[in-house]
C-alpha cells in the first residue's frame, strides 16, 4: 500500500505495461541499431539538427529509424521524453504526482469520487492494475477495460471497454464512438 495523506490515494498503483516496452527497447537498441541510447543522444546533441522535430525526421532519413525509436531519441536528445517510463521506481513515483496533479484546483473537489471508482475497479480481482498517466487512470487485466477521467471540473467520467459485449446497454451509457476510432474505450 502506498503512504497516505492528503491528497494520496490508499491504493498501490501498478506499474504501467509501457515501463516494460521502453526497457525492452533500450535493452535492444544495441543489437538493432548498432548504438545504445546514450550513444545515439550523444550523437544527436552533437551532430543532429536543433529542433526536436527536425531530429525526429533526421533520424528517420538517415539512419531509418522507425517513427517511435526517431521520438523517443529526439525527446531524451532534448532533455525529456521516456519521463518516468524506463525505471518502475519513477513511474511509481510519478504516478501518484499525476492523480494528485489530475485532481487539483478546481477538480480537486472530485477527489472523493475518482477514490470510490477506484476502489470499484480493484475490488474485481487482483490481478486489476490501476496506472496513472498525466490525464487519465486506466484499469487493466490484460488491456485496459476501464478509465477514469476527470472530464470537467464538475464531473468524472469512467469509460469501460465493452466492444464484445452486444445488446442494449442502460441509457446512462453513453457510447464514446471509441470502436471507429479505434480506441478501446467504447462507452
Amino acid at each position: 500500500m502506498s503512504k497516505t495523506s492528503a491528497g494520496e490515494s490508499p491504493f498501490t498503483y501498478g506499474v504501467h505495461p509501457g515501463v516494460a516496452r521502453v526497457q525492452k527497447w533500450i535493452s535492444d537498441l544495441r543489437a538493432k541499431t548498432g548504438r545504445t541510447l546514450d550513444e545515439w543522444v550523444e550523437l544527436v546533441t552533437q551532430s543532429g539538427p536543433p529542433t526536436e522535430k527536425a531530429r525526429r525526421e533526421w533520424l528517420k532519413a538517415k539512419y531509418n529509424l522507425g517513427t517511435n525509436s526517431a521520438w523517443w531519441i529526439a525527446e531524451r536528445a532534448g532533455g525529456t521524453g521516456l519521463e518516468n517510463f524506463d525505471d518502475p521506481e519513477e513511474y511509481l513515483r510519478a504516478a501518484e504526482l499525476y492523480v494528485r496533479e489530475q485532481y487539483s484546483g478546481p477538480k480537486e473537489k472530485l477527489r472523493p469520487i475518482y477514490d470510490i471508482l477506484l476502489k470499484i475497479g480493484k475490488s474485481l480481482g487482483s490481478d486489476v492494475k490501476a496506472c496513472p498517466c498525466r490525464t487519465i487512470v486506466p484499469l487493466y487485466r490484460n488491456h485496459v477495460f476501464a478509465q477514469i477521467k476527470p472530464a470537467a471540473n464538475t464531473r468524472v467520467d469512467l469509460g469501460l471497454a465493452l466492444a464484445k459485449h452486444r445488446g442494449k446497454f442502460p441509457r446512462r451509457l453513453v457510447g464514446t464512438g471509441g470502436l471507429a476510432k479505434k480506441d478501446r474505450i467504447t462507452h
